[in-house]
């Protein structure tokens, strides 16, 4: 039987499309792109990432790969490593866990660097013109191969870079102060995970 793929007009057509699947989409010009498989060391990071925020802000404002960000461009939509959202998010989200264009943007979006130059060129190029499109206030780009963290500030709508961090040098986050983080916690958990 041939399977015919579904070909989507609007952001809305997709956001009410349901196959009963639990996997993740990309929308890329109007047509659903299955997102692989993230490595274990990238939903490692990604976790130990999530814990430290949890503690830090509760659990109810840290999100995982599942929330879905509407943006400009192709594809249309962004599932990012993490997520720290806003309070007004948390009753926004509670049907789908979609931040769109017209809601205010979350405070902070992290991706984890897959291996291989086309997924550098997304974490790097892509998605940054996305996120800064939308006026993410702070975007990390953690790099599990380099084992550093380039965390980027918008301002006058353009991302600055505040640093890249290494080893056992303190995050600076503009968004987060009081954050007590250094890239080692995240690459080696023995150390302080």
């Amino acid at each position: 039987m041939l399977k015919i793929k579904p070909k989507f007009e609007t952001f809305e057509d997709y956001l009410a499309y349901d196959n009963n699947s639990d996997k993740w989409y990309e929308l890329f010009n109007g047509e659903l792109v299955e997102m692989p498989p993230e490595s274990g060391i990238n939903v490692q990071i990604a976790n130990r990432l999530f814990l430290i925020f949890a503690l830090l802000l509760g659990t109810d404002k840290v999100r995982g790969q599942g929330l879905e960000l509407e943006v400009r461009g192709e594809p249309r939509n962004r599932y990012p490593d993490l997520t720290i959202i806003r309070e007004e998010h948390i009753n926004l989200l509670a049907k789908r866990n979609t931040i769109r264009l017209f809601m205010p943007p979350p405070l902070l979006v992290v991706e984890v660097v897959s291996p291989g130059e086309l997924q550098r060129n997304r974490d790097y190029i892509a998605k940054r013109r996305q996120y800064e499109d939308c006026a993410i206030p702070e975007y990390w780009i953690i790099d599990p191969e380099a084992e550093n963290i380039l965390v980027l500030e918008l301002k006058d709508k353009t991302y600055i870079e505040v640093g890249e961090f290494s080893a056992d040098n303190r995050i600076i986050s503009p968004q987060f102060p009081r954050l007590d983080l250094t890239p080692s916690q995240l690459f080696q958990p023995s150390v302080g995970v």
